[in-house]
């Protein structure tokens, strides 16, 4: 099973998309596309200006450096209840 990664802006520190010169949420993005092949980010918006900020994300290109540091960052988060695809459908 594959595990069901979400990711906010909450999530990351805004200094390293600072650094990176995009948004908080272009970074995650970022960040789950740099997770590999099987993994496809699928980012729910609103309005056409924020789909256009996060084709963006394509744009940003995180270092193995840039990784561990978000990774360590994760690390700290407590995260609660079942990230299984198992139990996320259900029909």
């Amino acid at each position: 099973m594959c595990p069901v990664v979400q990711c906010s802006p909450q999530f990351v520190d805004r200094e390293i998309a600072t650094k990176k010169g995009c948004t908080a949420g272009q970074l995650c993005l970022a960040w789950v596309l740099a997770q590999g092949d099987d993994f496809i980010p699928i980012p729910g918006t609103k309005k056409e200006k924020y789909l256009h900020e996060n084709m963006g994300a394509l744009d940003v290109v995180l270092t193995k450096e840039d990784l561990a540091e978000i990774d360590a960052i994760a690390e700290q988060i407590k995260t609660v209840g079942d990230r299984s695809v198992r139990n996320s459908f259900r029909y």
